[in-house]
């Protein structure tokens, strides 16, 4: 049948056309609105989508497409009812006209961005009158540590030497700036991310797969496209077949878990080889920790065979530091490329809780307005004075899950003394998740009938015990049943665990699996639970006194327990003096005055005993060992592992004694030619004045007087003031680089100090 030359097709298509016209020439971003609304008057289609356009008040324009994450396709099917159902034709074609105009690409980015998209931090449970933000609103770019000193890593670094760096250095980046530099160095696409609990690895991977797949990457960023996989998720296919390749893993199970992944069918053939093979994936990897440590050499072996079979491309894996660095097998999981994740500075906790209280209140009054605005300042000035007045705060505050906990405390608490103590807050937020809110909600739950919070801390002693994080749902019911049984509790199992996961959120199912909500809240649930009852308890803890697994767990329990003095005593029978001292750092309580005798004399001793490797050095010459050493005491003595590097405020706040024992040590053995006093006063010789400040002319003039121009040389006839160099061995132009504001740091403590 032949359609006469004034035959219209239906709506729908007309405005899918007009849709695929306007992007055809370059995407949304970059569509003509002159040509748009020249399109728009030819046509009905064009008057409908005009008078839906004003009827809905919205200003689609060039971020027509920008994103699932602000619903515009729900949004535009509810306000289009008001016109007679343009709207609901736009919602369905809108996604058509996607189709025609960014093909599969295009769609597979907005799914992927639309998987990213809110910010619920992990170990954060919903509560009420607490919003749950999206990662656009809220995220705070953290900073980097590039200028670590795992196994290899120098020669990797000699290659990075002249990137293109701030005054900070290689120690101070952002993804993005490695990311940029993966455009010319082979070694920048193999990125290892590794960080502690809480500081944000899981959530740098979102930020990025969601910036990418909603096309706003810094300038200077590769063009890429991101792919997230949860290591947990897919670690049973990586086992199950070794000779699994990533592009299948991709296919058959990335794309499909995607929300809205029935709009990538069909796959196009070949595409996620394509994309590999080209160079063109950003490939994260998040929680190589996650792999139980039995399983992790297999699955170390398949990461490093996908990242050989398709090295054009970026790869990126996150892992705690002690798994990465402590894997004990032939098939170790090595990247070009270790960094750190830095704690929160000052500026960044501003940030983040300017803006988490900022997008708290227009969620509860659903207003963009100044009055508003006046509000979220008030509240957030409010807690930062808090903070900033109590060190035990800024100290927590650096840590972005325990200053999510903080604010969500101070929010629902206002004028409520903060807890002070990570102990403290721990107890807060489990006293939260399972008696204050459901008692609140008046829910009908088990957790009101007993303490639920035993039969946790029980659950978390056993998997402490078997040095798991997660387990399958049998055997925590197993576990369960034993905790509720040892209460004479007659609630059901599988009913507790269905409570717990559904209104305290502390357990979280991951698949088939379950495991606490974070690995602090297991070690603290733990830990309490053995101080409820520390006579029968305890002797659980001896056995574990010098495994790094345990260490929190006895460090909280020695800020729980109203009795100290016995855990205290029994790690120093045992020889842990450190872990003795440090227990006695964590409580409030009263120790015996003849324990607490006794430590202050061992402070002495156990200063000797940490200094013995860096004076047996020294008396013997081996003067790189020395320096060596020097790094690994100075770094462990703020708080950091072996491999990150200080920040200038650690350096400025650097504590004077253990300052004070190793620069003796070094002027002492190297008859007044080495040593930290010795480099200020070599500064002071050049013009420079200790007060953290660059001041050019003087550090080229030490730089040169000093020997740092050249190579290290590890002997007497070196210039005066040229060691410690903390460890380094890097070429000095990059050392220069990096250090250069650090340094001046150092000198102003050296001087406050006295040393």
């Amino acid at each position: 049948m032949t359609q006469s030359p004034n035959h219209q097709p239906p709506l729908g298509d007309q405005i899918s056309e007009v849709i695929r016209q306007v992007l055809k020439p370059g995407g949304v971003a970059v569509g003509s609105g002159v040509a748009f609304w020249q399109l728009l008057a030819n046509d009905s289609a064009g008057k409908a989508i005009v008078s839906f356009l004003i009827g809905a008040g919205t200003s689609y324009g060039a971020r027509m497409l920008k994103p699932l994450h602000e619903k515009n396709l729900e949004t535009a099917d509810q306000v289009g009812e008001a016109i007679g159902g343009v709207g609901e034709a736009f919602g369905e074609v809108t996604q058509r006209a996607i189709t025609a105009a960014s093909g599969f690409e295009g769609r597979y980015l907005l799914c992927q961005a639309s998987d990213c998209e809110s910010l619920r931090a992990e170990g954060m449970a919903q509560r009420d009158g607490i919003f749950e933000p999206l990662l656009k609103d809220i995220f705070v770019e953290l900073q980097i540590d590039g200028s670590a000193s795992l196994p290899g890593f120098e020669r990797q670094l000699d290659q990075a030497a002249e990137m293109p760096l701030g005054a900070e250095g290689f120690a101070k980046q952002t993804i993005w700036s490695l990311l940029a530099e993966s455009k010319r160095r082979k070694p920048f696409r193999q990125l290892a991310i590794l960080a502690w609990g809480g500081y944000g690895k899981t959530t740098l991977l979102k930020h990025v797969a969601y910036r990418y797949g909603i096309g706003e990457v810094p300038q200077g960023a590769p063009k890429l496209v991101p792919v997230l996989l949860v290591l947990r998720k897919y670690r049973k296919q990586i086992l199950q077949d070794a000779s699994l390749m990533l592009p299948v893993l991709i296919n058959q199970h990335h794309i499909p878990s995607l929300p809205e992944a029935h709009r990538l069918q069909p796959l196009p053939p070949n595409w996620a080889t394509d994309l590999l093979q080209r160079g063109r994936a950003l490939v994260m990897f998040d929680g190589f920790d996650e792999v139980p440590r039995q399983e992790r050499p297999a699955v170390a072996k398949w990461l490093n065979e996908q990242m050989r079979q398709y090295g054009r491309s970026v790869f990126v894996v996150t892992s705690r530091p002690k798994a990465y660095k402590e894997q004990d097998s032939a098939d170790r999981l090595s990247l070009a490329m270790p960094m750190w994740v830095q704690p929160f500075d000052d500026a960044q906790r501003r940030r983040f809780v300017e803006s988490w209280y900022l997008c708290q209140e227009k969620l509860k009054t659903r207003r963009d307005t100044p009055e508003v605005k006046k509000v979220a300042a008030a509240a957030a000035s409010e807690l930062l004075a808090q903070i900033e007045n109590e060190q035990e705060l800024k100290d927590l505050a650096k840590n972005p899950l325990l200053l999510n906990m903080i604010a969500t405390f101070h929010r629902l608490y206002p004028g409520a003394a903060l807890p002070k103590r990570r102990v403290d807050l721990y107890g807060e937020i489990c006293t939260l998740q399972l008696k204050a809110r459901p008692r609140d909600r008046r829910l009908d739950t088990v957790l009101l009938e007993f303490e639920p919070q035993s039969v946790l801390g029980k659950v978390a002693v056993s998997m402490m015990q078997q040095v798991v994080k997660r387990v399958g749902r049998d055997v925590l019911l197993r576990e369960i049943e034993s905790a509720l049984a040892e209460q004479d509790e007659a609630v059901d199992a599988r009913e507790f665990l269905r409570d717990v996961v559904r209104i305290s959120e502390l357990i979280v199912q991951q698949e088939d699996e379950y495991e606490f909500a974070h690995l602090s809240f297991q070690e603290y649930l733990a830990a309490a639970y053995l101080a409820a009852e520390p006579r029968e308890r305890e002797r659980v803890l001896y056995e574990h006194l010098t495994e790094d697994w345990w260490k929190a767990t006895i460090l909280l329990y020695a800020g729980k327990t109203k009795k100290p003095s016995r855990l205290i005593r029994e790690a120093m029978r045992q020889g842990n003096h450190d872990l003795a001292y440090a227990c006695l750092q964590q409580t409030t309580k009263r120790v015996d005055d003849g324990l607490r005798a006794e430590l202050g004399n061992l402070s002495e001793q156990l200063q000797d005993a940490r200094y013995a490797d860096l004076e047996r050095y020294l008396q013997t010459g081996q003067w790189k060992e020395a320096d060596q050493e020097t790094y690994r005491l100075m770094i462990t003595e703020v708080g950091k592992e072996e491999g990150q590097w200080f920040s200038s405020e650690e350096l400025l706040n650097f504590p004077c004694e253990p300052l004070k024992a190793i620069d003796g040590l070094w002027v002492k053995h190297s008859g007044g030619k080495f040593g930290f006093s010795v480099q200020k006063e070599l500064y002071l010789e050049c013009g420079g004045v200790p007060d953290g400040k660059y001041r050019r002319e003087a550090f080229s003039q030490f730089f040169k007087l000093s020997g740092w121009r050249k190579e290290l040389r590890y002997n007497l006839e070196s210039p005066r003031g040229h060691l410690p160099r903390l460890g380094t061995t890097v070429k000095s132009s990059f050392w220069g680089t990096t250090v250069t504001t650090k340094i001046f740091s150092l000198f102003s403590r050296i001087q406050t100090c006295k040393v």
